[in-house]
C-alpha cells in the first residue's frame, strides 16, 4: 500500500514537472482534452437544466391528471383530421356525468379559455387568456391564492361576476391600488375582483398564471357561446389510482353518456402529460447523441496530445528508467508510472474543461432568466472521462517504458 502511493506520488510529481518544463507543449496538448470536456459537459448542462425545467412545467399540469378534450395532443396514424373536427367539444353535462358515475376521479373540473381586453379606469391590457371554470378547478390545477380567496361554491353554482387575477394583471393594471374588491371590466361587463393569484413567473413554454384571469363557468357561459370554444374536462385521479385506470373509467363513463355502440370510434380524446414527455425523450436523446459526437472528435484529438507527450515523456527519461530497473524496479512499477502520469495529465485537462463550464454557467444564469444548473453527475462524468482519456491515451508508452532493458536505458542519451 506505501509503495502504491509512493508511485502516485512520483507520477503526480513528473506530470506537474512535464507540465513546468514544457508550458507550451504540455497546454496545447491538453487543449483537446479541454475542449472536449468543455463541449460535452456544456451541452449536457443545457440538456439537464432545459429537461429539468421542461419536466418542472409539466409537472405542473399534473402527473395523475387526465385532459378530456375533442382533439388528442398527438395526431397520428391514417385517421383523418376532418374526423377530429367533427367531435362534439365536451360539455357541463359530460362534466356532471363524470362527477355522479366515476369512482376513481379524485376530482372534476370544467375549462374555457378566450382572449379579451382587461381595462380598470385608464388602464387595459390586451390578448389576456380568461378562464372560465367550474368549481373544483383549484383542485386540480397547480396555483397558489396570495391576496384573497378562491371562489365560493355559491358564487361558482350562481354564476357571480367575480374573478381571480394573475399577479401581473393586478400589478399592472392596478399599480399600487389594493386590487381586492375593486372592479374590472371584461366582456364589456363589471367583474370584482375577489383573489389574486401568487406570482410565478414563466415556464419554459412561456406559460404562466401570472397573467390569466378566472371566472366561474356559470357566469362566463352567459356572454361566451361554449360550442364556438375549446372546452376541456379535467380529472384528478384518487391516491394510488393509475393514469391507466382512471383513462379505461373515463373512456367507459364517455362513451356510455354519448352513446356509442360498441363498434363505433371514440368521439373525444383523453389527453395525459405523459404525451408530451414521450415527445421531448425522444429529443433528449438526439441532443445527448450530438454532445457526444462534437465533444467525441476532441477528445480523440485530445487522446493523441495525451499519448504525445507521454512517448516524449518516455524518451526523455530513458536514463532515469534504466537506472530505476537497475535497482530493483519491477515492469509494473514503471508501467504504472506513467500511466498514472498520462491520467493526471489528461484529469488536469478534464477539469479546466468544467470549471470553464461552471464559470459560463454562473454568468448566463445571473444574466438571463434561464437557469443553468451544472450537476453532480455530469461533474462526475466530466472527471471520469477524462480520466478515461488519459488511461487509453498513456497505456502504450507506459507499456513501451516498461519493456526497456535496463542497460540499453542506461547508455542512452537524449
Amino acid at each position: 500500500m506505501i509503495l502504491f502511493f509512493r508511485l502516485i506520488r512520483e507520477s503526480f510529481n513528473f506530470a506537474f514537472q512535464a507540465i513546468v518544463v514544457n508550458k507550451v507543449r504540455t497546454i496545447l496538448s491538453l487543449l483537446g482534452i479541454t475542449i472536449g470536456i468543455f463541449c460535452i459537459i456544456s451541452v449536457f448542462t443545457i440538456f439537464d437544466s432545459m429537461e429539468i425545467a421542461i419536466r418542472k412545467s409539466i409537472a405542473s399540469l399534473g402527473n395523475n391528471v387526465l385532459y378530456i378534450q375533442k382533439w388528442p395532443w398527438q395526431m397520428g396514424g391514417d385517421y383523418p383530421w376532418w374526423k377530429y373536427y367533427q367531435r362534439p367539444e365536451a360539455t357541463l353535462a359530460d362534466m356532471k356525468d363524470i362527477q355522479e358515475r366515476s369512482t376513481l376521479a379524485d376530482a372534476t373540473a370544467f375549462m374555457i379559455s378566450v382572449n379579451k381586453t382587461v381595462k380598470f379606469q385608464n388602464n387595459y391590457m390586451d390578448n389576456i387568456g380568461v378562464l372560465g371554470v367550474s368549481q373544483d378547478f383549484d383542485k386540480v390545477w397547480n396555483f397558489e391564492i396570495s391576496d384573497g380567496r378562491y371562489f365560493s361554491t355559491t358564487e361558482s353554482n350562481s354564476g357571480r361576476n367575480v374573478a381571480v387575477i394573475g399577479a401581473e394583471i393586478a400589478s399592472n393594471l392596478m399599480e399600487n391600488q389594493e386590487p381586492v374588491g375593486r372592479n374590472i371590466k371584461i366582456f364589456g361587463r363589471n367583474i370584482e375582483v375577489i383573489g389574486v393569484m401568487k406570482k410565478e413567473g414563466e415556464d419554459l413554454f412561456g406559460n404562466t398564471n401570472d397573467k390569466i384571469i378566472m371566472l366561474p363557468i356559470n357566469y362566463i357561459k352567459t356572454v361566451v357561446d361554449l360550442k364556438e370554444v375549446g372546452t376541456t374536462i379535467i380529472v384528478k385521479a384518487k391516491p394510488q389510482v393509475t393514469n391507466d385506470e382512471l383513462r379505461g373509467e373515463m373512456t367507459g363513463i364517455m362513451r356510455s353518456v354519448r352513446e356509442l355502440r360498441p363498434s363505433a370510434e371514440d368521439n373525444f380524446a383523453i389527453n395525459e402529460t405523459d404525451i408530451i414527455s414521450k415527445g421531448f425523450d425522444s429529443l433528449f436523446s438526439v441532443i445527448a447523441m450530438v454532445g457526444w459526437v462534437i465533444g467525441g472528435f476532441s477528445l480523440l484529438v485530445g487522446g493523441f496530445g495525451i499519448a504525445n507527450i507521454m512517448f516524449v515523456s518516455v524518451r526523455e527519461r530513458v536514463s532515469i528508467i534504466g537506472i530505476q530497473k537497475s535497482l530493483g524496479a519491477k515492469n509494473y512499477f514503471i508501467l504504472l508510472q506513467f500511466l498514472f502520469e498520462a491520467f493526471f495529465l489528461s484529469l488536469l485537462g478534464g477539469i479546466i474543461g468544467i470549471l470553464i463550464v461552471l464559470i459560463l454557467v454562473m454568468i448566463i444564469s445571473n444574466a438571463t432568466s434561464f437557469h443553468l444548473i451544472l450537476t453532480v453527475k455530469n461533474i462526475l462524468l466530466g472527471i471520469g472521462v477524462s480520466g478515461l482519456i488519459g488511461i487509453l491515451a498513456g497505456i502504450i508508452p507506459a507499456y513501451s517504458a516498461s519493456r526497456l532493458d535496463p542497460v540499453d536505458a542506461m547508455r542512452t542519451s537524449v
